[in-house]
């Protein structure tokens, strides 16, 4: 089997996350508004949140957000930045 796309991954994670289940995935980070990234993030335990439908954020449909388990932050990603999805490689394509 080959690498998933970030849009399966997405889809897997989405699922398994609804169903109470940890998922674990990495991305490259990235602030659009310092424009630069602090390297590859690696997310051990975690589990997508609800999009939310009443924030307005600038390329919101691009950010994905969930909670670390570990830590229990709640963070986004930028979806296009997934790089492994429960230690599958992911493609943008």
């Amino acid at each position: 089997m080959g690498p998933l796309t970030v849009y399966e991954a997405i889809s897997a994670m989405r699922k398994l996350s609804a169903q109470g289940q940890e998922v674990s995935f990495s991305f490259m980070s990235y602030s659009e508004s310092r424009q630069r990234t602090e390297g590859i993030v690696e997310v051990r335990r975690a589990r997508l949140r609800p999009r939310s439908k009443d924030i307005d954020l600038e390329n919101g449909e691009l950010l994905e957000p969930y909670t670390d388990l570990d830590t229990l932050e709640q963070r986004r990603f930028h979806i296009p930045t997934l790089m492994t999805f429960n230690g599958q490689k992911t493609t943008l394509l």
